[in-house]
Formats: structure tokens, sequence, C-alpha cells
């Protein structure tokens, strides 16, 4: 075997293995959603076959596993969008069998008013689409007699849908946004990682690569944004988070902190850019240790130790930043000071209030006491699952 194969080999190979590792860790990821959906249509089918008496429910079980197969915080919602566009569906080709007959005319009618109704309640893309797909569905497979038994089938598995994911497997709010906070904040300690390394570059070394990464980044933070809307939902919704919205619309508030975090290291890299070589080298170090920060906080950024440790840092770091007075040229005054405002968006996310964050950050020294993140208590059968796996 030549070199030059061996080092195909060897490529193939690797790339092999990444893609076994990531399809593996999605199915891990996957597995418990997939079983709920699963356990949910057959109990759909089952009630629908055995307890409703009807003779082929089919309508029961797809109406469950469609809904379920949303995102977690927005499965609840997509059950009511999905069982309101088949409920519009199915009565509509009702409707236009009892009038027109079957036929193309019939079809064509039904799928147009159905979805005519589905904008008219709402507009939400998954209702126009099950009104439609409902519609052609009772009028392809059924006759006049079966509509009713269509309708009953749907309500049945979007309460069972609902019973689900709002009751007994509710999305955990806390959870969510600890995901999305990690994935924000990895993103955004990758985008300085690499501003720091455009500048310990002699040529510099701002590229496509490093703006791609702060792209990314924002990406990221409008994933955040959505999260943050959907645990908001999860507490008003579910019944299992009913008292305990206050804690999380407090966590969410400090999520929100990101964004602007997100700002300033947008700011940090652009103001970057036109530095001197000394100025460069001054300003990497500080950039390197901000990007260290958000990495250990992106491991674990409900930890309330790692949060007070990485609060400590980030105000020890501003107090070693040139202050603008001895700063030098205007471009490495502003770049010191954006530096700075890195660090005071970071203390803001870790829960410190902002005339304190101000004060610590101006005077370069302080005690600050990060609170402990809240603890959300757990719904029983996820609880036994996590302790399963």
């Amino acid at each position: 075997m030549t070199v030059r194969a061996g080092a195909l080999l060897g490529t193939t190979a690797r790339a092999a293995g990444t893609a076994f590792t990531g399809a593996w860790r999605r199915v891990g990821e996957g597995l418990w959603p997939v079983l709920q959906q699963t356990g949910a249509a057959t109990l759909s089918w089952w009630i629908a076959r055995h307890v409703v008496d009807h003779h082929q429910p089919i309508f029961a079980p797809i109406t469950t596993l469609v809904a379920l197969n949303a995102a977690r915080g927005e499965r609840g919602s997509n059950a009511v969008r999905f069982v309101l566009g088949v409920i519009a569906g199915v009565l509509v080709a009702q409707l236009a069998i009892n009038v027109l007959g079957h036929g193309y005319v019939t079809l064509a009618a039904a799928t147009l008013v159905s979805m005519l109704i589905a904008l008219a309640v709402g507009g939400e893309r998954v209702t126009l689409a099950q009104a439609a797909v409902s519609a052609i569905l009772a009028i392809a497979v059924g006759g006049p007699q079966n509509g009713p038994a269509r309708a009953t089938d749907a309500l049945l598995g979007g309460g069972v849908a609902l019973v689900f994911s709002q009751v007994l497997f509710p999305s955990e709010p806390i959870a969510l946004l600890r995901r999305a906070e990690t994935a924000a904040l990895k993103g955004l300690a990758d985008a300085l990682r690499l501003t720091a390394r455009a500048l310990a570059n002699e040529r510099g070394g701002f590229n496509d690569w490093t703006w791609g990464h702060v792209r990314d980044a924002y990406t990221e933070l409008a994933a955040l944004s959505d999260i943050r809307y959907r645990t908001g939902t999860a507490a008003h919704r579910s019944p299992p988070w009913w008292g305990q919205g206050k804690l999380i619309v407090r966590e969410s508030a400090h999520a929100a902190w990101l964004d602007l975090l997100g700002n300033s290291c947008l700011t940090l890299t652009r103001t970057s850019r036109s530095l001197a070589l000394d100025d460069r080298q001054v300003l990497t170090p500080f950039v390197s240790e901000l990007a260290g920060t958000l990495e250990r906080l992106a491991a674990a950024p409900g930890d309330r130790d790692v949060r007070q440790r990485e609060a400590e840092r980030a105000i020890a770091l501003a107090g070693r930043v040139p202050s603008p007075g001895v700063a030098g040229h205007a471009e490495f005054a502003v770049a010191c000071t954006t530096v700075r405002m890195v660090a005071r968006d970071l203390l803001l996310f870790t829960g410190i209030g902002e005339d304190t964050a101000d004060r610590v950050v101006r005077e370069g020294k302080g005690c600050v006491r990060v609170s402990a993140p809240p603890v959300m208590r757990r719904t029983p059968f996820r609880a036994w699952w996590r302790h399963g796996r």
C-alpha cells in the first residue's frame, strides 16, 4: 500500500468514525422523544379502537404522532394547531361530499376551503397543511358516514398528545434554557478565541472564517431567544410547572443578557481589526482570557460555583485592562473599553445587578456574591428515565 493510499484510507476511516459518532449521538438524544411518540400513538389507537369503538381510527394515532413531532416547549401548541387543521379539513370534506358527491371538483373545493378556514383562524403552516391533508384523505379513503368519527379521532389524538406533552412528560424550562445558554456561550467563546488568534498574528488574521464563527454565535443567540419564549409558555401552560413561574422568568431574564454579551463580543472583534501591532499584542491576552471564561461558563452555565469564579475573574480582568486615559491611541482606548463592556455583560448574565456590575468593572475590584441558580423539581416519569439511563 502506498503512502498516499494509506493516508486516504486513514482519512476515510476518520470520516466514517465521525459520522458514526454523530449518528449515535443523534439517536441517543432523540430516543426518549421517539419512545414518547410511539407510546402515545399506540395509546391513541387503542382508545379509539377499543374504547370509542371506531373500526379504522387512523386519524387518532396520526394526530398524536405529528402533534408530538415538534421541538420541546412547542409540542402543546403544535398539538392544538394540528387538531384545528385536522378538524377543519375533515368537516369541510364531509360537507363537500354531502353537497357535491365524490370527484375532482369535490377534492379541489374541500382543499381550498379548508386551507382558507385555516388561514382565517391563525394561518400557522402546520394548521394550513393539516387542514388540506385531512380534507384530501377524508375524500379519498372514506364515505360520508365517517366524518364525525374522524373528527372525534382527531380530538382524541390531540388530547392524548396534550396529556403526554403537558402533564406526563412536559419539557423542563430550565433545562431548555441551560442547553441554549451552553450553545450560545460556546459560540461566543469560539468567536473570541479566533479573534485572539487573529490579534496574535502579525499579519492580521481576520478572515471569513472568523466572521463565520461570529455569525454562528448570533444564530445560537437567536435560538436562545426562541427558547426563552418557549420556557415562558411552558411555565404558564404545563401544570407541573405552575407555581414556579417566577423562577423561570428570573432565569429567562438573566439569559437575555447574553444578547448584550453577543453584541459586546462582536464590537470587540470589529474594533480589534484596526489596531496597530503593539496594541494587538497588549490586547490579545485579555481577549483570550475572556474566551476561556466563556468556555468554562458554557460547560456549566447553571453551576453557582462556576458563575462565582468566572465573575471574580471578569472583575480582576477589568482591573488589569489599561484605562482610557493611558491607553494611547483612540482605537486602542475603544478596544479596552469594549473589553470592559464584555466583562460587564458577563457579570450581568451571572445574576449580578447592573449597578454593582458597573461599579466593580469601573473600579476593577470588589466583592460580589452570585446567587444560586434555581433547580427545578422533576416530574416522576422524567426522573425515572434519567435515573434509568
